[in-house]
């Protein structure tokens, strides 16, 4: 049994996943590993299955919820949601007014999860390191990709979500940054914003779908073939810089948003002077302390059991 102090730093691990899922660029699933819950994530999110009825038959719903660590999923989703309805509006601000702060922010925080998570990587080899290298190429590719379509149908949010949703547990893949690719990033942070529930509900259902299907497959691939995977995450992290480099840009116009924003098709520049450098530096650098002190705290707690 967890203790309480236990139980309020899965639901702060939620908070921080909800926050960086928040952001296109940065995954909810890099917090999960670097917090120390990435392992117990993944197998409870793969256990959702027809063994549950099994335990529920057996030892009603309080077996089943032992059995599927459901006390670990409830409260980790309480944050993530609680984060979520909370910072969508003042995340949309920034991204509109502030977006070299924010995306300085998160760069550091990315960056000092690479050596993080590249460290669990054991297997020094070639192969292993060629793997990484493919990891970060793809990575790379995936966040050059100009939005494709926009759409706020909810069949549509519900078939962008069900991708997005197998982004959302990958360290380095951002769930966000895949809606921002597919055009539903903006009518999802609009849904959120205006509480518009047959919206949401679509998209809950399509991120529900895309995590039972991805995380056994992930859960196999941890299980069998772990260092080759985190070789291949350390990439997807290395990688995703590229889609967090604060300065950009704008190419062209894409299409405005129904409140007047324009989406640009953007390309990263190098900043114009000091002046641009200090204040991102300084952020970035704050980002990476915040990863750090993460990382400190689930190394003295372990996965925060007791």
């Amino acid at each position: 049994m967890r203790s309480v102090r236990a139980w309020a730093g899965v639901y702060a691990r939620g908070l921080a996943m909800g926050l960086a899922d928040l952001v296109p660029g940065v995954s909810g699933g890099t917090i999960a590993f670097i917090s120390g819950i990435y392992d117990e994530l993944v197998a409870t999110i793969a256990g959702l299955d027809r063994r549950l009825l099994g335990a529920l038959r057996e030892g009603g719903v309080r077996g089943a919820w032992q059995a599927g660590n459901l006390g670990f999923l409830a409260v980790l989703l309480a944050g993530i949601g609680t984060s979520v309805f909370a910072f969508a509006g003042l995340l949309h601000w920034l991204l509109a007014n502030r977006p070299v702060e924010l995306w300085a922010f998160f760069f550091g925080l990315v960056a000092a999860s690479v050596p993080l998570v590249g460290r669990r990587v054991t297997d020094r080899r070639a192969g292993t390191w060629t793997l990484a290298a493919a990891g970060a190429a793809l990575a790379v590719v995936v966040t050059s990709l100009p939005p494709l379509v926009r759409s706020d149908a909810p069949v549509f949010l519900a078939a962008a979500a069900a991708v997005a949703a197998c982004a959302m547990i990958l360290p380095g893949i951002s769930g966000s940054f895949i809606l921002l690719i597919l055009g539903a990033y903006a009518p999802v942070i609009a849904a959120l914003d205006s509480l518009d529930f047959v919206r949401l509900a679509a998209v809950g259902l399509g991120v529900v779908t895309g995590l039972l299907a991805f995380s056994r497959g992930l859960r196999r691939l941890l299980a069998r073939h772990r260092t080759r995977t985190l070789a291949v995450l350390t990439g997807f992290l290395l990688g995703s810089l590229n889609a967090l480099w604060p300065w950009k840009a704008q190419i062209r116009e894409l299409y405005t948003h129904s409140d007047g924003r324009i989406e640009w098709l953007v390309a990263n520049r190098w900043p114009a002077g000091a002046g641009e450098i200090w204040p991102a530096a300084a952020l970035a650098l704050l980002g990476a302390a915040a990863v750090l002190a993460i990382d400190r705290v689930a190394g003295e707690r372990g996965s925060g059991r007791p």
